[in-house]
């Protein structure tokens, strides 16, 4: 059976969708943008936006009962790709080795103009 995820310590959904679903032991959290969900604010740089953007991912796993060392997949879209090693030097300190498997793509626009969105699965 499937169960909604839902934390305040994560961006509220914008929109139809959840911020994760739970469905057995598999965590699915929706793509999560820079949004600091205490004010609102959206950081101006990548480094600070994949930072928060990991924040809000880590508070959905938290809320599930998981943590962002349990992510087995994640998908990353970047509005520029002259900002992957950017991106890329914040992600690698939020993850350990074994590193989840991951999928980059350069997109032309993100909800909001952010910079960064970043989905995950990972396990309870």
């Amino acid at each position: 059976m499937k169960k909604e995820i839902s934390t305040d310590n994560a961006p509220k959904a914008i929109g139809p969708y959840s911020q994760g679903i739970l469905w057995e032991n598999l965590i699915f959290a929706s793509g999560q943008i820079p949004v600091n969900p205490t004010n609102g604010e959206i950081p101006n740089n990548i480094k600070e936006q994949t930072k928060q953007v990991l924040e809000n991912v880590s508070a959905i796993l938290i809320s599930a009962g998981s943590s962002i060392d349990n992510v087995i997949k994640t998908t990353v879209f970047i509005k520029d790709m002259n900002d992957f090693a950017e991106m890329n030097g914040v992600y690698e300190i939020y993850f350990t080795k074994p590193f989840p498997a991951r999928s980059t793509v350069e997109v032309a626009r993100l909800p909001k103009d952010v910079l960064v969105e970043i989905e995950v699965i990972a396990y309870k």
